[in-house]
């Protein structure tokens, strides 16, 4: 589903995740080459502006959902008297439907029949085209479509300044600067999705027996610092801790710096293939083909597919697709050898 209508103003709805987020700039800059005198406004999470702020030609408009129904009344205040072209509605979560009804737009697109769920469908009156088991960012270049944009290959400007890079640089060191770094971000939101200490620990001993300078990053939160001392603990390979020390821009200059990341299922991870940097992602609970790092997704280590199949007795392909599941100790048969080999193939692959 493609057209050729000019537009002149163009809002976009995705409020979250960072990983999310990420994956749909790629589709507003292409966007924004295809239309390259629309305005864009983009209907954004408080927590994902902090890392999107002052992206190129976009104006953010923040939703803060912590506001409660403020939030709403205060969106409907901001965009009174406007009317937008067109609404890409990127986001099937009841909250953010609850948005779209605040946001006056002449045409509202939304995802297609299959991909709708929490009344997503009342909410939209054109939907972008069905698509087979695809990765979320697929999803969004499918609105990137609707609206007349040619199929591409996703790349990013992300926005960082001058000083984000220096002060990454100041907590990273010379040292590590002039060689290379292996940086672990071991910590998704749940603590079932995250590998286990002592097994990053062995991560860090091989990339730094390999020549590698190791660091560590995340946020302030208390599982964040709690993993990332336990990583510590359990090793005498020197690490560099900056969990809690660096702002989102600041982490992307990070992560931007590295020579290779390890992650699980967390944001860190997508951040990292928008800045080009070789991502390992370790998956257990969602499908990696769906949600692992876009670029990278044949570094992934995963157990997903086959506890699909002992869960349920169906493959990925039979099950509606983005099915995830559960289980507290998914992750521990995530072993060290499979994570050092894929390791070792993307330390060669990469020539790093």
């Amino acid at each position: 589903m493609t057209d050729s209508i000019t537009y002149s103003d163009i809002c976009i709805l995705r409020l979250s995740a960072i990983g999310d987020v990420c994956h749909a700039v790629s589709a507003v800059q292409a966007i924004q080459k295809a239309h390259p005198n629309a305005k864009i406004t983009w209907v954004i999470g408080k927590v994902e502006a902090m890392l999107l702020a002052d992206l190129p030609g976009v104006e953010l408009v923040v939703f803060d959902k912590k506001q409660g129904k403020a939030a709403y009344q205060q969106l409907k205040l901001q965009f009174k008297g406007r009317k937008f072209d067109v609404l890409l509605h990127m986001q099937v979560a009841l909250r953010a439907n609850l948005v779209a009804r605040c946001i006056p737009a002449k045409v509202k697109i939304g995802f297609d029949w299959v991909r709708s769920k929490e009344l997503h469908s009342l909410f939209i009156n054109k939907r972008i085209a069905a698509q087979q088991q695809a990765h979320v960012l697929e999803g969004f270049k499918g609105f990137a479509q609707a609206i007349g944009v040619a199929d591409y290959q996703p790349n990013w400007a992300m926005p960082v300044t001058e000083q984000d890079q220096i002060t990454a640089d100041e907590l990273l060191g010379a040292e590590r600067l002039a060689g290379r770094i292996f940086v672990i971000s071991p910590a998704a939101s749940k603590k079932e999705r995250n590998w286990l200490a002592e097994r990053y620990a062995k991560l860090a001993e091989h990339a730094h027996s390999q020549g590698f300078h190791v660091v560590i990053t995340g946020g302030p939160t208390e599982l964040e610092v709690t993993l990332s001392n336990e990583i510590i603990a359990a090793t005498s390979t020197p690490i560099v801790n900056l969990v809690g020390k660096t702002k989102l821009k600041q982490l992307l200059c990070v992560l931007k710096r590295a020579a290779l990341v390890l992650a699980p299922d967390t944001g860190p991870a997508h951040m990292a293939v928008t800045v080009g940097t070789p991502v390992i992602g370790l998956y257990a609970h969602s499908n990696p083909k769906r949600t692992g790092p876009y670029l990278y997704q044949n570094y992934v280590v995963e157990v997903y597919h086959q506890n699909l199949l002992k869960q349920t007795g169906k493959t990925a392909e039979q099950l509606p697709w983005g099915t995830r599941i559960k289980g507290s100790d998914l992750m521990s048969q995530i072993t060290v050898d499979e994570v050092t080999l894929m390791f070792d193939l993307v330390v060669k692959k990469e020539q790093l």
